[in-house]
């Protein structure tokens, strides 16, 4: 398919130039978002600490080792989430056609709003800066005619940048390119590709189908493919789904059950708060899976009602996660809701008369709030969990005082 014209936006270091933004002693310091120092993840690092090596999904323990004068900050889910609903407030005011890949980024079809807004590079730079002036935040974004393309473009742009690949130029664009950039493959299929003499998406594309096929089986087709810029999906927004997922790939592999939930626990919220906004319940849970040697593996739960709670679909994909092999590394987690229908649900037998659930009223107090003074103005218990945002100054001290003083092995 061609013709179209795609926008990947990605928000740059996105948890962290939040925590930037909203206490100006971190602008221009090396920020590392994430939970305990030895048991957490890296939830997000500032480019200031990135030249320390420090990655997102990386062990804290690890990158507190590699950035030991870094400023460790816990996660304020909830300033995300606000910060979340107005970039997508801003994308919908360009286009209805957008679909969500996580809090952060999205891609927007933009082919019908060329005569509203002018050219897509226009779209793109008018969308960045909006979120630099209502938000205050950096964004990235790639324009090209396909999905995949239009991904490579944004991540090359970062930070607070944009690139756009022109109609019938991305077989060009991507020829110099490692083939560590070809979406599915990771170290151990790079290092296959590289033993057969393929080091470039340039090198993939040059080799005849049926070669690749019989070298990598099912994958050689996928990889032929994006190598020569053919990526046939349409951008899929909520509203016409089968089904609202949200996933995310850890950028070093990822082990045990602790390191997995709060990202588990992210994803059902992102997924519950789109499904409210598309007006639809979900009966059917499911939690993906992919493993470091890209097995991927699917776990779904049949709820008695639909919902759009985000704290039920938590509940859920925890005991998926629960039946799942923790003991191999994964790389990617994903939490999704199936089986959509109108946002009444179905009404059971003897369910005709009743009203809306206690669940229901407080997820509309809650959006309704949200909506109107923000979403850090009101958060659920277990987020409450968290460092109360009035306690952010004494956290961050004494975050940044236990490493000074050696004791982030604790």
């Amino acid at each position: 398919m061609t013709g179209r014209s795609i926008i990947h936006v990605d928000m740059d270091a996105f948890y962290a130039s939040v925590e930037q933004r909203d206490d100006p002693r971190l602008r221009g310091k090396p920020v590392i978002v994430g939970g305990h120092p030895t048991r957490g993840v890296v939830l997000a690092a500032s480019y200031e600490v990135r030249p320390s090596g420090v990655r997102s999904a990386m062990p804290m323990s690890r990158a507190v080792r590699l950035a030991p004068n870094a400023i460790v900050v816990q996660p304020r889910f909830s300033a995300y989430a606000d910060a979340s609903d107005r970039v997508f407030g801003i994308f919908e005011s360009f286009t209805p056609l957008i679909e969500p890949l996580s809090l952060d980024e999205a891609f927007l079809d933009v082919t019908g709003s060329i005569t509203l807004f002018g050219a897509p590079a226009q779209i793109a730079a008018a969308i960045r800066a909006r979120i630099a002036k209502e938000l205050e935040l950096p964004a990235s974004a790639g324009i090209a005619e396909v999905k995949f393309v239009a991904k490579i473009a944004s991540d090359l742009a970062k930070p607070n940048g944009q690139r756009e690949v022109p109609a019938g130029t991305a077989r060009e664009f991507l020829r110099p390119l490692p083939i560590s950039r070809l979406w599915g493959v990771g170290p151990r299929t790079e290092e296959h590709l590289k033993s057969l003499g393929l080091n470039t998406i340039g090198d993939v594309a040059a080799r005849p189908l049926d070669e690749l096929e019989r070298v990598l089986g099912d994958g050689g087709r996928h990889l032929w493919e994006l190598s020569n810029g053919i990526d046939d999906r349409a951008v899929v927004p909520d509203r016409e789904a089968k089904s609202i997922g949200a996933q995310d790939t850890f950028e070093e592999d990822v082990l045990g059950r602790d390191a997995l939930v709060h990202q588990v626990h992210s994803q059902a919220l992102r997924v519950a708060r789109r499904m409210r906004r598309a007006g639809v319940k979900s009966r059917v849970v499911q939690l993906t899976i992919k493993y470091y040697d890209f097995k991927l593996i699917t776990r779904r739960k049949t709820l008695d009602e639909a919902t759009d709670d985000g704290q039920t679909l938590y509940r859920e994909a925890c005991a998926l996660l629960d039946r799942v092999d923790l003991k191999r590394a994964i790389r990617l987690t994903g939490v999704s809701a199936q089986d959509l229908r109108g946002g009444e649900g179905q009404l059971g037998l003897f369910e005709a008369s009743r009203g809306p659930t206690r669940t229901d009223k407080l997820n509309e107090a809650i959006d309704a709030i949200a909506s109107k003074f923000g979403s850090k103005a009101i958060v659920t218990a277990d987020l409450a969990a968290e460092p109360a945002e009035s306690e952010e100054d004494e956290e961050i001290r004494r975050k940044l005082g236990a490493q000074r003083r050696g004791r982030a092995s604790q």
